[in-house]
């Protein structure tokens, strides 16, 4: 009882070190306002734009430095439009979420078309980068000739050098090397189960990788969406699971083989290496700190900001200045967190 209070105690002052408010959104106390429908990803600029894509919407917005929201591209259908073309012509079918290179040009991941589009925002243009087709192929080769099924997340190493990219039907996860342009699969050998830890990742199943974050040291962290689990794949090539290492749904905190999630979303990992788990479907945000191996819940349910009544959440950015932005999908907001000095 000692260790599930004390466990309590420091994920309530975990949460309490952060000041939320509405950041997007078209309640009357957000700071900028916008109608979305279901947004999923955002993701920011070095000119302080924030680019958003909207799941059920469709569509590739921007929110500029100045505050004005914009629509890019896409008409609220699902359906595929353009390649190296305009991007206010371009039609999407299930966009998950935004990653920025260095120079500025944005990169969505539009699922259900199988592929990672880039936009231009100097030529406003959009062509296809990564994928070609349902199904899978292209291990070793162009990364415009591999295929797919269900292309859901991606995410940059510390370099910006490699791409990481959840495959989720096929079981894997995959790697773009950007100097190449060569994409090969890293963990996952297209079966579903659940992996052994230290077990060579090629060789192992995966339960429906659905995100991916990386962090300071190359270490990969895959949120198994149908394991409700967080694991960890090692530079050397091996998988471990580091949060649910049982499988099993629920909302148990603390230690984190021990702790629980249910169809964790999204990823992201901070300046400390840190990562931050949409665990969508227990309608809050957590933390796992591979320093103390412990998972705390920051906002939503089982935290100290449970007054903030996330629905559904998809999409969690770490800006460079330390912010934290939330995508409260189910209610069509963007949260701002900030933490206290």
């Amino acid at each position: 009882m000692k260790v599930v209070a004390l466990i309590l105690i420091f994920s309530l002052s975990l949460s309490a070190e952060y000041k939320v408010g509405i950041f997007l959104g078209k309640e009357k106390a957000a700071q900028h306002k916008a109608q979305m429908d279901y947004p999923f990803g955002v993701g920011f600029d070095s000119k302080g734009n924030m680019y958003i894509v909207e799941y059920d919407g469709s569509c590739l917005n921007v929110l500029d430095a100045s505050g004005k929201f914009t629509r890019l591209g896409g008409n609220g259908t699902r359906d595929y439009a353009v390649d190296n073309g305009p991007v206010k012509e371009a039609l999407f079918n299930g966009l998950h979420n935004v990653i920025i290179d260095d120079q500025d040009n944005v990169y969505i991941t539009d699922t259900f078309n199988h592929l990672l589009r880039k936009y231009d925002p100097v030529s406003q243009t959009i062509s296809n980068y990564v994928g070609s087709k349902k199904g899978f192929k292209g291990d070793g080769g162009p990364a415009l000739q591999t295929a797919w099924n269900n292309l859901y997340s991606a995410a940059w190493n510390k370099g910006k050098s490699k791409i990481y990219i959840a495959d989720l039907k096929n079981n894997r996860v995959r790697c773009l090397d950007v100097a190449s342009g060569i994409i090969n699969t890293v963990a996952g050998n297209g079966k579903k189960g659940i992996p052994k830890d230290g077990a060579d990742a090629l060789k192992s199943p995966l339960m429906n990788p659905r995100a991916v974050g990386v962090d300071s040291k190359g270490n990969v962290y895959i949120a198994d969406r149908a394991g409700h689990a967080l694991r960890k794949l090692t530079p050397d090539g091996r998988i471990y699971t580091v949060v649910n290492k049982k499988g099993k749904k629920g909302r148990a905190l603390g230690n984190g083989v021990d702790a629980q999630l249910v169809g964790p979303k999204y990823v992201a990992v901070d300046a400390d290496d840190r990562v931050w788990v949409a665990d969508d479907e227990n309608h809050r945000i957590c933390l796992y700190d591979p320093q103390t191996r412990q998972l705390t819940s920051v906002i939503g349910k089982d935290s100290k900001l449970s007054n903030w009544k996330l629905k559904r959440p998809h999409g969690v950015t770490i800006h460079t200045d330390g912010s934290i932005y939330v995508v409260d999908s189910g209610n069509d907001r963007v949260l701002k967190l900030n933490k206290l000095p």
